[in-house]
């Protein structure tokens, strides 16, 4: 049965317009690289009790990998029905789609099914197609359920894509937001400017994948111009992989952010502004840029490590682990960010999560 965003809870949809934090759920497993039900759920748990105000399943961060190792279902049941047993508050249900239009189609029927609100589309399959194609594309699985767009980052398969390949996909009626990561702000800006050409800013949610800037994303004033005039959107919030670690803090921020924008009428103090710069330092450690993010998702995995949630940081990809030199960057972000760091709170939690 096809889901339109007219049929999604009225609080759910009231949760992603006012901004929250969706965390990239990652894959737990074990030492023989199986799946690990009980840390899966921890997981889970951690982040609904952490404050996030939805989940992103089967994305990048959860492994594309799992569609091969059949996976895919097993995971997206598993943190819908985890989520679900331990609170009953609205959050918003985010599954990752990929893959061709047929497979994505049957995932997004799979989600439609498990109770998902949205589908995270990526186009990484896809990178060689034209933009009337990958149109076509978003068009057919937006019959099946609301799209969240998805700016991939080239450096991980994803397509340069016009602004005006942006405005087209705004004007889908199903489409419910856009996960901007292209890590540059000139094509963030092309995501920007085709929100405002297809007047859709207030329809269509900007929801930062940007990790390395986090912060201003949220904080900043994007302007384009429509028929003369300047037209101003801003990020509503974030789906970060770089937020399925810390995820408590991230939702401090979030909530700082969004205050002093309303106590201060958007304008900013120099100390808000500059734990943008924090924040990211801690991310190029998380995310291995120094090795082209080889170890982006280990390097998440050894952060949940440290923490207790994870028991080690194996990926279903034996050859996909921490890069050279990154367990020490790690090491230095705990001592000169720490206080950024949400160790106590899960401390304080573990054993309840892992019951």
């Amino acid at each position: 049965m096809p889901l339109n965003r007219s049929d999604l809870p009225q609080d759910v949809l009231a949760l992603l317009a006012q901004g929250a934090v969706i965390p990239a759920h990652p894959l737990a497993l074990d030492s023989q690289r199986k799946f690990d039900r009980r840390r899966q759920r921890a997981l889970t748990r951690y982040y609904v009790d952490a404050g996030a105000g939805g989940l992103a399943v089967g994305v990048h961060t959860t492994q594309f990998a799992i569609r091969q190792h059949g996976l895919y279902e097993t995971v997206l049941r598993s943190a819908m029905e985890d989520r679900l047993a331990w609170s009953e508050r609205p959050m918003a249900m985010v599954a990752g789609l990929c893959g061709g239009t047929q497979q994505a189609l049957k995932e997004a029927d799979i989600a439609v099914g498990l109770g998902y609100h949205a589908g995270l589309l990526s186009l990484a399959a896809m990178a060689s197609a034209s933009e009337d194609e990958l149109v076509a594309h978003c068009q057919a699985v937006a019959e099946v359920i609301p799209l969240v767009g998805f700016y991939l980052q080239t450096v991980v398969g994803g397509p340069v894509l016009s602004s005006d390949f942006w405005r087209r996909f705004a004007q889908i009626p199903n489409a419910l937001a856009i996960k901007v990561a292209p890590f540059n702000r000139y094509r963030t800006l092309d995501v920007v400017r085709g929100l405002v050409d297809a007047g859709a800013e207030e329809r269509v949610f900007l929801y930062t994948g940007n990790d390395d800037h986090i912060i201003l994303d949220l904080a900043l004033p994007f302007t384009a111009m429509r028929q003369g005039q300047p037209v101003t959107v801003r990020f509503r919030g974030g789906l970060l992989g770089h937020w399925s670690v810390w995820t408590s803090s991230a939702v401090r921020q979030l909530q700082q952010v969004k205050a002093t924008l309303a106590a201060h009428g958007g304008s900013l103090p120099p100390e808000l502004l500059s734990l943008d710069s924090r924040v990211t330092d801690c991310n190029a450690a998380f995310f291995d840029v120094a090795n082209n993010f080889h170890g982006c998702i280990a390097g998440c995995h050894e952060v949940l490590r440290r923490q207790g949630l994870l028991e080690g940081i194996w990926c279903l990809d034996p050859d996909e682990g921490l890069g050279a030199g990154q367990a020490q960057e790690i090491d230095r972000v705990y001592r000169q960010h720490g206080d950024l760091a949400d160790d106590a709170f899960v401390r304080d939690n573990l054993q309840r999560w892992l019951a």
